[in-house]
């Protein structure tokens, strides 16, 4: 395994929640000597400073600025913090069935249901205690750090027709937890009290919680060669590693200068980005206005700066199934282990237009790096990204990109290796 798929399954190991990403992002970065800013005051920043800013528990937005400021030209880059998964419901015990307790949750996102059924899940997020601030209670990230659920299914000799019917979600994606008249794992019986038991609280110190399932498989090299990458949460855990990998490691030779490298983590994506968190916000514009307010670009003119800038939207893409090869487009069609994929559509679900197409085809043959590119089949849309949101916040040149993968939105993905390294020896440039 190569350095930067160890980087890649360091973050999908960590990763088991969007507050668990910004966690290990903010990590990295400070490792790496970027500055922690609040978001609630004016920014103090310098030529060749490197700094962070988290607003809410699962976004995050580093930049850099260049050791010889111009015109604020930026390089931005987004990507997204949250995957398909299944969130605990604010009363989650539902008592004993069959002489086992369960917990209620709902999906969140377009899961592959199926996927998650009879594996070991834990629980992660974050919890809300009580303190001396009425308006400002107490959060802790929370993490089971081991499988406290399972999702049963049913065994087909009970319904030979199971495989056929369509999931009910409330009934059948019901996770168990215990024996019914036994505590629960280092408490004293019900939810809320293991939650307190496993983070040293008092069950009544907790308000609430924000808290989804994980799958607890860790990430595997499978194939005859190792060359495929079979982990959880790749969407779009992976595209949110070669961000922040990017920035802290630039390509030293590339010949372009960027005033302002930006990378932009978003949560909620995966429900529409309807948020104060998510992409369809005032967030990003924020930060920009933070940064144009400062000291050092007062005197720029934003509007110009968004003039010389551009934005890359990176996210999943489809890669052609072996098995459904139908299902993919005609001539446009993504393949595993062939880079990374330039997503485009008349309808612009995807950004990429010819113009920014061709800078990412420039890039790519001077720096050797792999790229495809990718239309979805005529009379299936296929998925939203970032992008088309975040242009009409900042309407600048963009595209849309990521890696190929199979079995998107399923509890377990499948790239191929180098496929990510091309993605990150792209983000290394594009942030030079």
């Amino acid at each position: 395994m190569t350095n930067e798929l160890r980087q890649l399954v360091g973050y999908l190991e960590a990763a088991k929640s969007p507050v668990h990403v910004v966690e290990y992002s903010r990590m990295q970065l400070e490792k790496a000597g970027f500055e922690k800013l609040n978001f609630d005051t004016k920014f103090s920043i310098s030529k060749g400073g490197k700094y962070f800013c988290t607003p809410y528990p699962s976004v995050l937005f580093a930049f850099k600025v260049s050791k010889n400021v111009g015109n604020g030209k930026m390089h931005i880059a987004c990507a997204h913090t949250d995957s398909p998964s299944f969130k605990i419901k604010p009363a989650a015990d539902m008592g004993a069935v069959a002489n086992v307790e369960r917990v209620n949750v709902e999906p969140y996102g377009g899961a592959l249901k199926r996927t998650w059924f009879d594996r070991p899940l834990g629980v992660a997020g974050r919890l809300v205690l009580k303190s001396d601030n009425l308006f400002s209670p107490k959060t802790v990230i929370f993490d089971s750090e081991e499988p406290w659920f399972i999702i049963p299914s049913l065994a087909p000799h009970m319904d030979r027709e199971i495989e056929e019917k369509k999931i009910d979600a409330q009934k059948e994606l019901i996770p168990v937890c215990n024996l019914a008249g036994t505590d629960i794992k280092q408490g004293e019986g019900g939810f809320v009290k293991a939650l307190a038991a496993k983070a040293g609280v008092s069950p009544e110190d907790i308000l609430d919680y924000d808290l989804s399932l994980y799958i607890c498989e860790q990430a595997s090299c499978c194939g005859i060669n190792g060359e495929f990458l079979l982990a959880p949460r790749i969407d779009n855990v992976g595209s949110v590693a070669a961000l922040v990998q990017g920035i802290i490691d630039p390509e030293d030779s590339a010949e372009d200068d960027n005033d302002l490298s930006i990378v932009a983590l978003f949560d909620n994506e995966e429900i529409g980005s309807r948020t104060k968190q998510g992409a369809d916000s005032m967030i990003f514009s924020w930060i920009i206005d933070r940064i144009f307010e400062s000291d050092l670009f007062k005197d720029m003119d934003k509007l110009t700066a968004l003039s010389h800038s551009a934005m890359l939207s990176v996210d999943g893409a489809h890669a052609v199934h072996p098995n459904y090869p139908e299902k993919a487009d005609v001539t446009s069609k993504a393949y595993l282990g062939k880079g990374i994929v330039l997503k485009t559509s008349a309808s612009q679900r995807y950004v990429s237009d010819a113009a920014m197409s061709g800078v990412l085809k420039q890039i790519s043959q001077k720096y050797d790096i792999k790229l495809q590119v990718q239309a979805n089949r005529s009379g299936t849309p296929g998925g939203q990204t970032l992008g088309p949101i975040e242009s009409s916040f900042l309407p600048i040149p963009a595209a849309d990109l990521g890696i190929p993968m199979l079995a998107m939105h399923s509890c377990m993905e499948t790239i191929a290796g180098s496929d990510y390294e091309d993605l990150y020896r792209l983000m290394r440039v594009w942030y030079a």
